[in-house]
């Protein structure tokens, strides 16, 4: 309900921002304005806002201190979170190779994935990535794998029901068909797992947030960036690329937690 009602409120107020900003409001099935770098960040925004929502709620309902969904320090572990952000970069990389790999193993060539349409047109739409999708993938950890979990480990003696449920719900606020469910399902499965493993919502904030610009930024340089927006199938190919990426990221984040104790419960 908070998502809709948000991104409902975000949208509307874009539509009035874009008739002063000389915007075309398009309203279709596809597309909402006619700019998509200013339909990006309507999309962020919508989505990124849900953080004071979820902060709200833990503070005036369930009176608790919102810094208490970020782990079980009560707070962000800002270390933890810049550690999970290199391993992410690194399981970013091999996954994306072993997508391209799997690509050209099958036959299937990767023209058309890179492009470059100059600085001129690249340049606003990089300052919306780096700016908005931090909030943006921060929102959907806090809501999904921070809020959600709790919640339902309240009723639940194991964490599970909260971890596929949230999983479940985070998929259904997208639009792919085929692999692409398998795909997000798993992340956000995989995402919730490793919030309760690591007492924390900075492994999976790490990657989602890399994940996310990683996903953006070619489109931009490419100037298609109205194609990122679009959902829909998703080949197998890149599929193998996000099993890959998501095993080493996993692996790795447990075994250095491990080994810097990183604490998992609340004292």
């Amino acid at each position: 309900m908070a998502y809709l009602l948000v991104g409902v409120i975000v949208i509307t107020i874009g539509a009035v921002v874009a008739q002063f900003a000389g915007v075309a409001v398009v309203m279709s099935d596809e597309r909402l304005f006619g700019d998509p770098v200013f339909e990006l960040a309507v999309a962020l925004l919508s989505i990124a806002l849900v953080l004071p929502v979820v902060f709200g709620t833990a503070w005036l309902v369930q009176r608790r201190r919102p810094g208490t969904l970020s782990s079980v320090a009560g707070r962000l572990r800002w270390r933890w979170l810049l550690l999970c952000s290199v391993v992410a970069l690194v399981a970013m990389v091999l996954g994306q190779l072993a997508m391209m790999l799997t690509f050209a193993v099958t036959g299937e060539g990767l023209d058309g994935m890179f492009g470059w349409v100059g600085w001129e047109r690249f340049a606003p739409g990089l300052v919306v990535i780096l700016l908005l999708v931090p909030f943006q993938a921060a929102a959907e950890e806090y809501m999904f794998r921070g809020w959600l979990i709790q919640a339902f480990g309240s009723f639940f003696t194991t964490p599970w029901p909260g971890i596929v449920i949230g999983a479940a719900a985070f998929t259904s606020l997208h639009a792919y068909t085929d692999w692409g469910i398998l795909d997000v399902f798993g992340f956000g499965l995989l995402m919730g797992w490793l919030a309760v493993r690591t007492g924390g919502l900075e492994a999976p904030i790490a990657l989602h947030v890399l994940n996310n610009v990683v996903s953006f930024l070619p489109a931009a340089a490419a100037g298609e960036l109205g194609d990122a927006l679009k959902q829909g199938a998703v080949p197998w190919q890149a599929v193998s690329g996000t099993v890959v990426q998501l095993a080493v990221f996993a692996i790795v984040v447990v075994i250095i937690a491990q080994r810097r104790a990183i604490p998992t419960v609340s004292r």
